[in-house]
C-alpha cells in the first residue's frame, strides 16, 4: 500500500541560465591545413556553447573564438575550383559571383566567417553570437590580453 505521507514529490525544474552566469573563455584555433567545413562546425559549436553542460538554446552561453592563419585553410575534392560565393547589391544586374580561390586570395577572413555564419541561428541571437568570432589571415592577433587557450581540432 502506498502511503501519501511517505511520498516525497520531486519536482523537475528546467534550469535556466542567465547570460551573465555563463563563464566566457577565449579560444585560439589555428586554421592551417584544416578543412573548411570541419573547422567551421567546431567553431560554431564553441561560439554557440554546445560544448558546455549549461547550454541553453535561447541564450548566449558560448565562448569567444580567435581563428588565425585563415589564408591557409583547405577544402576537399574539386571545391577549390568549383566553390563560389554569390552576393547581390539589390539593383538589377547587381549579382556578383566570386570564386573560392579569389576570395581566399583577396579576403581570406571572409571564407571562414561565411562558413561559420551559415551554421549559426538566423535570428538576433545568431547575429549576437557571430560577433564573438575573430578571424585573422596571419599568425598575429590583437587579443593576447584575453589569454586565449589553444583549442586543437
Amino acid at each position: 500500500m502506498f502511503l501519501e505521507e511517505n511520498y516525497v514529490k520531486q519536482e523537475k525544474m528546467t534550469r535556466f541560465i542567465r547570460t551573465e552566469d555563463a563563464d566566457r573563455k577565449w579560444y585560439l584555433i589555428d586554421a592551417k591545413d584544416q578543412v573548411l567545413g570541419r573547422l567551421a562546425t567546431e567553431v560554431a559549436r564553441v561560439i554557440r556553447g554546445k560544448h558546455k553542460a549549461i547550454f541553453t538554446p535561447n541564450m548566449d552561453t558560448g565562448d569567444f573564438v580567435i581563428v588565425i592563419n585563415a589564408d591557409k585553410v583547405k577544402v576537399t575534392g574539386k571545391r577549390e575550383s568549383l566553390k563560389t560565393y554569390v552576393r547581390h547589391s539589390g539593383y538589377p544586374g547587381g549579382q556578383k559571383i566570386t570564386s573560392f580561390q579569389d576570395m581566399l586570395r583577396k579576403n581570406p577572413e571572409m571564407v571562414i566567417q561565411k562558413a561559420v555564419k551559415g551554421m549559426l541561428p538566423k535570428n538576433r541571437l545568431g547575429r549576437k553570437l557571430f560577433r564573438k568570432l575573430k578571424v585573422y589571415a596571419g599568425e598575429n592577433h590583437p587579443h593576447a590580453a584575453q589569454k586565449p587557450e589553444t583549442l586543437s581540432l
